[in-house]
């Protein structure tokens, strides 16, 4: 499978993921960046752990 075709096949499931992990922000305060950080060591295959990374930042910023 190429690297598109992943990508296209979890844009949205990386996109929930994200969802989830900023929805914590506020309730988890300060440790929040600890935890979050935690979350996307245990995704795998790391290309989606880089797909939610990626969501994170663009979600936060806009």
């Amino acid at each position: 499978m190429s690297r598109s075709q992943y990508h296209q096949q979890h844009a949205a499931r990386a996109e929930l993921e994200a969802r989830r992990l900023l929805q914590q922000r506020e309730a988890l305060g300060p440790r929040w960046l600890d935890w979050v950080a935690s979350q996307l060591y245990q995704l795998s295959p790391p290309e989606y752990a880089s797909m939610v990374r990626r969501e994170l930042e663009r979600q936060s910023a806009g």
